[in-house]
């Protein structure tokens, strides 16, 4: 059999994908310099942002986003997330405005929770939301100049002060958020809401609506507050692929005891299902442990079988590339202001990124 030879890739930007980003680097990694071709890829491809999810290992926030800054010279250069407990506001501060700086002031600095265990088995406080607002005032403070005398849930700081500030913004902060409570500090503290992925279209919209009434309240302008949404893609995937990028990353999520529950309740789904999925024996054995960290990704997909069928096709986005662009302008039309693709990258968002600008650009010219 002939086949025809393979064209070149173009090395040519394509027209600007308003609104899209990805992730790089998604999932565990055992060498961090293929994020560098990752993010020219999606610059290539015309994409809005790079986001950066940190793991304490080899997925370090500053060091990626720095490397990231120097081979890149438009997409911005997002973390989503990093965990303030880790670092002391001073380090935040120092890390968030010397990226900025390098990077031409493309830096945005996402703020997250995380989960319980994490912060027992580290031997630090976790956070709350009282201490993570404090942080973000605190960090504004110092990036405004101020010395900054605090006492109170985000820790014990006499005299904070940066001594040299460079000639750029301060970067955006976001604050990632998947609760109720949660969308509410966002709102009313934050820049803006990244918010978690597997929530369904109208999960997306209740979460937006609920983020701009807390800003509301709180006196501030509700469409200054950038909302960004996460979704889960496999376009143009085979079976084995979409298993991998989706269904075990859905596993790994829904197993998680808070994060789980959260989902479901802001898709509107039943709680009892959540229990039956939950009561799997490879989960009961887990007894409380990770299941992204303690399974291979073939069980975790396995697991996926005790969901109800609706939950992975409502909640991720699947199928041929053009349809599962029309899935992502649903997203934006509920109120998501940028995407966050999760679970491919490079070139295998290549031909979805093309159908989101398409679609888009058909849009802007009907109205």
């Amino acid at each position: 059999m002939v086949t025809e030879p393979r064209k070149p890739r173009s090395t040519r930007p394509q027209q600007a994908a308003a609104g899209l980003g990805c992730y790089v680097l998604p999932g565990g990694v055992p060498d961090p310099r293929e994020g560098l071709e990752q993010g020219r890829a999606a610059e290539r491809l015309g994409l809005d942002a790079l986001w950066i999810g940190e793991r304490y290992d080899t997925k370090d926030l500053p060091s990626l986003a720095g490397a990231l800054g120097q081979v890149t010279s438009r997409v911005r250069i997002g973390a989503a997330v990093t965990h303030p407990g880790l670092r002391h506001p001073m380090v935040l501060a120092s890390m968030g405005q010397t990226l900025q700086s390098l990077t031409g002031g493309r830096f945005v600095l996402g703020l997250g929770r995380s989960a319980e265990w994490r912060w027992k088995a580290y031997g630090v406080p976790s956070p709350t939301l009282r201490s993570l607002a404090d942080t973000a005032d605190i960090l504004r403070r110092l990036w405004a100049g101020e010395t900054v005398t605090y006492e109170g849930p985000a820790g014990s700081y006499p005299q904070l002060r940066l001594p040299q500030r460079p000639d750029v913004a301060p970067p955006p902060l976001l604050l990632a958020a998947v609760g109720p409570k949660t969308l509410d500090v966002a709102g009313s503290s934050f820049d803006g809401v990244i918010l978690h992925p597997f929530l369904t279209v109208d999960g997306v919209r209740e979460s937006v609506a609920r983020v701009r009434r807390a800003a509301e309240r709180a006196s501030r302008d509700p469409a200054a507050v950038r909302c960004v949404a996460t979704v889960v893609v496999a376009p143009d995937a085979s079976e084995q692929e979409e298993a991998l990028a989706v269904r075990a990353r859905g596993a790994g999520y829904f197993s998680v005891s808070g994060l789980g529950d959260a989902l479901v309740r802001a898709n509107g789904w039943d709680e009892q299902d959540l229990a039956r999925y939950r009561s799997q024996r490879p989960l009961v054995e887990l007894d409380g442990l990770p299941a992204d960290k303690n399974l291979s990704r073939q069980q975790l997909s396995d697991l996926c079988e005790g969901m109800p069928a609706h939950w992975i096709p409502t909640a991720a986005v699947t199928g041929d590339a053009r349809s599962c662009a029309a899935r992502l302008h649903s997203y934006r039309a509920a109120g998501a202001d940028e995407i966050i693709l999760h679970g491919m990258v490079g070139d295998q968002i290549a031909a979805l990124a093309g159908h989101f600008t398409a679609d888009g650009r058909e849009a802007a010219d009907a109205r």
